[in-house]
């Protein structure tokens, strides 16, 4: 059965929003980010957010918080700090942009986020999402919020089947967001159906019996909630192979860092390349790092191998211990590189997959000593 946004009558819409307004404000998580209204805390709050779990969120917020209290901090500092401070929370390109913003608002806007959602928008990393939410908790504007949290309760509410994940019809879940938005209380509205997706109407074993829009729920009615929300298949994820070198001279060891733009951009990594063809990366290894570096190295041996998973690729890496033979390093590729002690290389923001090397790289520093 679908249900178009416009047939939904004004007093259901009324019981909806009271019903979700009273669980609210009885249940409401005690998150740091709601303990203010202030955009540029909600700002972060809602970038830390995205793709990331509540609870991942937290210490990384108020850790955050602690060294930029401020805008005209965050604005202020280098690039490679903030990084750092992001390190493990992944799509880093979140965190690159949140930085340029800042330095936007401090330059343009005397460090004040815009109070409207279209000048939101203009700031890069702030989307229909993101200026949503600051509008409505920060500024009251009555903008509803769409993420896969709202969406799911959508679907089960309004028993419609268009695929939750499906961006083409994304604003069919728009227009339903929009209709129930309390235009009173936008802010405190649009938290609330988030976190009744998250807690309350969960992608699997949703817990009905504490939900307090229950008795207008069409799939909770008629017993389908296992069939919603529904969603297309995706392609099975790809899996590349890489091939990366601790290389050693002397007591210290080669890291590079990536460019600016694109994945995991500004982070530093040990030097890397994907492997496509099957066969023995030993002359292959010392090719592409000369290509890369400019530097020639020797393979000494295979130490291990580590895998990771990202969004839309998983990575399997093996790991090999090389030592620098000869050359001047001129990079093709990575914008920086340092020569460093193994037990450095906690100063530097790099990627989760370099950090699962970690204990190799330690235990080669070990051996040596």
């Amino acid at each position: 059965m679908k249900k178009s946004a416009v047939d939904i009558k004004k007093n259901t819409i009324q019981k909806i929003q009271k019903s979700l307004a009273r669980w609210y404000q009885k249940n409401r998580l005690d998150l740091p980010w709601r303990k203010t209204d202030d955009p540029y805390r909600v700002w972060i709050s809602e970038v830390m957010l995205q793709q990331t779990r509540i609870e991942t969120v937290i210490p990384y917020y108020n850790r955050f918080m602690d060294k930029y209290p401020e805008i005209k901090f965050l604005a202020e500092s280098d690039l490679q700090s903030v990084l750092k401070i992001w390190e493990g929370l992944g799509y880093y390109a979140r965190a690159r942009n949140m930085h340029k913003a800042a330095q936007i608002i401090c330059e343009k806007f005397q460090g004040r986020l815009p109070d409207t959602r279209e000048g939101l928008l203009k700031l890069p990393g702030i989307g229909e999402y993101i200026s949503a939410a600051i509008a409505s908790i920060s500024f009251r504007i009555p903008a509803a919020v769409v993420d896969g949290n709202v969406k799911r309760v959508l679907a089960r509410l309004f028993m419609d089947s268009t695929p939750t994940n499906d961006t083409g019809r994304k604003n069919l879940f728009e227009s339903y967001a929009a209709k129930l938005l309390d235009q009173d209380q936008p802010g405190d509205f649009n938290q609330a159906v988030m976190e009744l997706g998250q807690r309350i109407c969960r992608p699997g074993n949703p817990i009905c019996s504490d939900c307090p829009v229950q008795e207008f729920c069409k799939v909770f009615q008629t017993n389908r909630i296992d069939q919603y929300p529904v969603r297309v298949d995706r392609k099975s994820v790809p899996l590349k192979k890489m091939n990366y070198a601790i290389v050693f001279q002397g007591k210290k060891c080669l890291l590079l860092r990536r460019p600016a733009k694109g994945l995991l951009g500004g982070l530093w990594e040990l030097p890397g390349y994907e492997q496509h063809h099957r066969t023995a990366p030993g002359k292959q290894l010392e090719n592409m790092i000369c290509r890369m570096t400019g530097i020639r190295i020797r393979v000494e041996e295979k130490i291990g191998t580590v895998s990771h998973a990202y969004t839309h690729f998983k990575v399997a890496a093996n790991v090999y211990l090389c030592f620098y033979k000869s050359g001047e390093i001129c990079l093709n590729g990575p914008t920086e590189h340092q020569w460093i002690l193994p037990a450095e290389i906690h100063h530097y923001p790099c990627h989760k997959l370099i950090h699962k090397i970690f204990p190799m790289l330690h235990g080669l520093a070990n051996q040596d000593e």
